[in-house]
């Protein structure tokens, strides 16, 4: 590892990736000092819809692997082991995600940013400052300027190191790296928003829908999905145009206009929630935004998670990057007689073009969700690359695979992933391979082709 003399480190923002750097920080030596502008967290009530719940894959639980807590995260994870379509005329559709019961994991954003502050805290090194607003940085001189929300007081923090990893509307990046000559920095917002809304469990506490799957009502422009909670709750979020459609949430401009979309476009869902014109406004309207920026780091300062690719929601990796950040930056920091410099340079160097190629995936697998995931002939396709995963399982690996259970960088992923869909949907047209085709059957037509047989 790099030498630091008497090493100590500032983290901007307590949130998943900077609680989770602050634990990698702590295990190598480092004395940290987290500053985190809001409240602290865990004094307050955390609803189970306060928020879009996560979905932890395996990149995020490398991640926690490396620093041994993944145990403790598993205890407030719930497994997914596919996506259950749920379709206008109220019949619904599964679909695994990977064979061998390969599983993503629900987990509350609240419930694990609480934990990972709670194991952070445990080294008695580490100590987290709240409402403590982050005003400037000197990336130079290594000094963080500060403002208490409460008083005003101001202080500076001098330190080795500074990592930003305070969201996608990062103080850190904005009052500092911002200001720099050449810097690039995009902040796209698509054009739909997004409504949370909290479906109860029964009044005996079970669940209304099936836990061990991600729930999908896919209505090709725009979609709703469900996610389990484990008091038998479900975060649910609307994912919709905010204007400029038949469905827009421009439109919903009373309870009785909510109920009647409702009604009509997820009829099911109304049925198990008939009072959700009642709930609608207990979460508000938000939007969602790309951004990209280069470069990352700049003297003793690199920005890590959304700070440096924030992205939106649709392949659940947002989080997942965030702690491949922290994972990769770690690797990078065990190589022997490395300046900070070097670290800091093959990092970014490593990390953007993979977080762009997520971000891509992210819009791409928005289209998958809301419109793919009902189509007969994409549904063949998913079919068909889970045979030849299973026949195959060291060579080939669908794009889902590749982003969700394997740490294959993303760019890798984007690319291949495309290549193989295209080949794919050539040996489904030329063999004739249709949906009454049995497991079997597919297992001996795609055996008999050979560029399969030469992977």
């Amino acid at each position: 590892m790099h030498k630091i003399e008497n090493k100590n480190a500032c983290i901007i923002g307590a949130g998943l990736v900077g609680s989770l750097w602050a634990v990698y920080l702590s295990k190598a030596g480092y004395k940290v000092s987290v500053f985190e502008r809001r409240k602290d967290m865990r004094k307050q009530s955390i609803s189970a819809g306060k928020s879009i719940n996560l979905a932890l894959s395996y990149r995020g639980w490398n991640a926690l692997e490396k620093v041994g807590i993944s145990a403790q995260i598993k205890e407030i994870a719930i497994p997914m082991y596919g996506r259950t379509m749920h379709h206008k005329d109220c019949t619904s559709t599964y679909q695994p995600y990977g064979n061998d019961n390969q599983a993503i994991y629900s987990v509350s954003r609240g419930e694990l940013n609480a934990k990972l502050m709670d194991i952070a805290e445990e080294n008695l090194q580490t100590n987290i400052y709240f409402e403590q607003e982050c005003t400037k940085v000197d990336t130079v001189k290594g000094i963080a300027y500060f403002r208490n929300v409460q008083t005003g007081e101001e202080t500076e923090f001098h330190s080795n190191l500074i990592f930003g990893a305070d969201g996608a509307f990062s103080a850190a990046r904005y009052s500092s790296m911002q200001k720099l000559d050449r810097f690039d920095f995009s902040q796209k917002y698509i054009a739909d928003g997004y409504r949370e809304i909290l479906l109860p469990a029964n009044e005996d506490g079970s669940p209304k829908l099936a836990t061990e799957t991600l729930h999908i009502w896919p209505r090709e422009r725009f979609m709703l999905i469900a996610l389990p909670n484990f008091d038998g709750s479900f975060t649910c979020t609307l994912f919709m145009p905010f204007e400029n459609h038949t469905h827009c949430f421009s439109k919903l401009t009373s309870k009785e206009k909510v109920e009647t979309f409702f009604k009509e476009v997820f009829p099911d869902f109304f049925e198990m929630m008939p009072h959700i014109a009642e709930a609608w406004e207990q979460h508000p309207l938000a939007s969602l935004a790309i951004i990209r920026c280069f470069p990352w780091t700049h003297g003793k300062l690199a920005l890590m998670g959304d700070a440096a690719h924030a992205t939106v929601p649709f392949f659940g990796q947002g989080m997942n990057a965030g702690f491949e950040d922290c994972s990769t930056l770690w690797d990078l920091m065990q190589e022997p007689n490395g300046s900070i410099e070097e670290v800091f340079s093959k990092y970014q160097e490593l990390r953007k073009p993979n977080t762009d190629a997520m971000q891509e995936l992210s819009l791409q697998n928005y289209i998958v969700m809301r419109d793919k995931v009902a189509d007969p002939n994409f549904l063949l396709l998913q079919r068909v690359e889970r045979r030849i995963n299973k026949l195959f399982p060291d060579k080939y690996f669908p794009l889902y695979s590749m982003v969700s259970f394997t740490n294959i960088p993303y760019h890798t992923a984007l690319e291949k992933g495309n290549e193989q869909e295209q080949r794919v949907k050539e040996w489904i047209e030329k063999y004739r391979i249709t949906q009454s085709h049995n497991d079997q059957e597919i297992d001996t037509i795609l055996g008999s082709i050979e560029e399969l047989n030469s992977l």
